[in-house]
């Protein structure tokens, strides 16, 4: 039987995909880089900057899968997550950082290159999505692109993704209505 919680996941990168779609649907090459105001971000670099993370990220859920699989750390829900996880997560919802200097997103990538990135990591997504049954989502560890220290429960990582991705979703759509 499918875990309800992987399955929110799934739904949520199938949504964000969906909503890049819609979001570059008719754009031109300078609408989808243009600037509303000095030190903000195009839709090009709040998609650009989610290809960057989401690549990094990718890499550290393959290997903790991988692991946790050669381990056997398999459980069954419902999964207990920590503070410091649930934390992160509701951080990553409410918060506005700026995004380090090696995740800040090259300006005036065309559509044709960024697009077909971004929908392809949402696929690598869903993919880890299922990998990950049957998997102890609370109890398999997985690296963090932000620092070598932090390490997040699989559940949350998934979630704090999802999370990251609607934020800048949702900025991008606010530059698409002020075009």
């Amino acid at each position: 039987m499918p875990v309800p919680e992987l399955e929110l996941y799934r739904k949520q990168f199938e949504s964000v995909a969906a909503d890049a779609e819609e979001l570059t649907a008719g754009l031109t090459e300078a609408q989808f880089n243009w600037r509303p105001a000095p030190g903000t971000w195009s839709i090009e670099e709040c998609m650009g900057h989610l290809v960057m993370v989401g690549n990094s990220q990718v890499l550290h859920l393959e290997q903790a899968i991988e692991k946790a699989r050669s381990r056997g750390i398999t459980g069954q829900p419902p999964f207990e997550y920590g503070m410091i996880d649930r934390y992160i997560v509701g951080l990553t919802e409410r918060q506005r950082f700026s995004a380090p200097p090696r995740y800040q997103p090259l300006h005036g990538q065309p559509v044709t290159g960024v697009l077909p990135s971004f929908l392809h990591l949402q696929r690598q997504l869903i993919g880890l999505v299922e990998q990950s049954e049957g998997l102890d989502l609370a109890r398999v560890k997985v690296g963090t692109p932000v620092s070598r220290f932090v390490r997040m429960s699989l559940g949350m990582m998934f979630a704090q993704i999802a999370a990251h991705e609607r934020r800048h979703t949702e900025q991008a759509r606010r530059v698409r209505e002020k075009l």
